[in-house]
């Protein structure tokens, strides 16, 4: 039996503590985006004292005593900086501490696109924090203990709230908006970067399909970028319906398990993690119907598990946990990445790290 000294069961008490009320973290997280803490922040020239906050967001005269407690939880964990005054500079020490973004809030402040970085993740946050996340996770024991083999526990999410995700927007307006409102977000950050260091795997390309693409913030990106690129989205029509037309990007209702439109080049960015590999192989099945035998190709940004950075790995592996909570698919690794694509027929495809723990993935018929 292993054996440990004092120090180290010390320490790995305050590490299982540390996870124990790991879900604090993101509510926090959610809370400090909802009162706007790293707008307020980023509006007083990226440093705040206390009462600089307390003017900024709403928050009632009883909560007042509480904010700097949050505050000291979200400096803590790397979400704001803080610093505190000089000795004899203040009598209230707490009410002159100054607050600072670090690069993690500086992402959730609204504009943070300016001057050409990337756009505010907030959306996307709030968007993976619903109450339908929240409840789905908390189920994620009993369904492993679950072994009635019914459709209704293929997912922890599915035994919460009775039908998947797509469902749940399907029937909740505000979910669907709050959902898409935060894949936009994410997305407009992984093209901003795809298209200005990977711009190549566009090359040659004179129309393209965003499948599942929802409002179409990486199919209007790439039109941008590239005003040749005839650029659709096909998604579900409670999707797509309620957008109108923009004279940028076509929208095309429709199945991508059914069918999907002649193009050039079939886009799928954080699709195919949604998907088991059976699934995953007749989408992509469907795309190589698509494109043509010569010069068309599947373009694919997704995760390939297996970082050698211990953070870049635990975003991975993150994420795949949250598959298989909110969905019936998962993260892959390389094997199996390449095990899906030659299932479907693809005899060659070229895959390079982008976004830290994501990938681009060209795949040829």
């Amino acid at each position: 039996m292993a054996t440990f000294s004092n120090e180290e069961l010390l320490q790995a008490h305050a590490e299982l503590w540390d996870l124990t009320f790991g879900y604090l973290k993101s509510m926090a997280l959610e809370c400090a985006i909802k009162l706007g803490l790293p707008n307020a922040i980023h509006r007083c020239g990226g440093a705040a004292t206390l009462p600089d906050l307390l003017d900024a967001v709403s928050v009632p005269e009883s909560k007042k005593a509480h904010l700097p407690r949050l505050m000291r939880f979200l400096a803590a964990f790397g979400i704001f900086t803080v610093s505190a005054p000089a000795a004899g500079e203040c009598a209230d020490g707490e009410k002159a501490s100054v607050y600072g973004l670090t690069p993690v809030s500086r992402l959730l402040a609204d504009d943070a696109g300016a001057n050409g970085s990337c756009g505010s993740l907030s959306p996307f946050v709030l968007s993976q924090t619903t109450k339908y996340h929240v409840k789905a996770a908390m189920h994620l024991p009993e369904w492993f203990m679950s072994d009635d083999g019914a459709a209704a526990v293929a997912m922890p999410f599915r035994m919460a709230h009775g039908t998947d995700l797509w469902g749940v927007m399907e029937h909740d307006p505000k979910m669907n908006q709050v959902f898409n409102a935060g894949m936009g977000s994410d997305t407009q950050l992984a093209m901003d970067f795809v298209i200005s260091n990977y711009g190549d795997v566009f090359e040659g390309v004179t129309s393209l399909v965003d499948v599942g693409g929802g409002p179409g913030s990486a199919a209007r990106a790439i039109a941008r970028a590239f005003p040749h690129v005839k650029c659709s989205v096909l998604d579900l029509p409670n999707v797509v319906n309620s957008i109108p037309s923009d004279g940028v990007v076509e929208y095309i209702s429709g199945d991508m398990m059914s069918s999907i439109p002649t193009t050039d080049a079939v886009f799928l960015k954080y699709i195919m993690h949604d998907w088991n590999d059976e699934d995953c192989v007749k989408i992509l099945m469907q795309c190589k119907k698509a494109i043509p035998e010569s010069g068309g190709k599947v373009i694919i940004i997704d995760i390939v598990v297996g970082s050698p950075l211990k953070a870049m790995l635990e975003a991975q592996v993150s994420f795949d946990l949250l598959m298989m909570v909110i969905t019936a698919g998962k993260e892959r690794d390389e094997h199996e990445w390449r095990k899906i694509f030659m299932d479907a027929g693809f005899s060659h495809h070229k895959t390079r790290p982008v976004l830290g723990f994501m990938a681009i993935t060209e795949l040829y018929a």
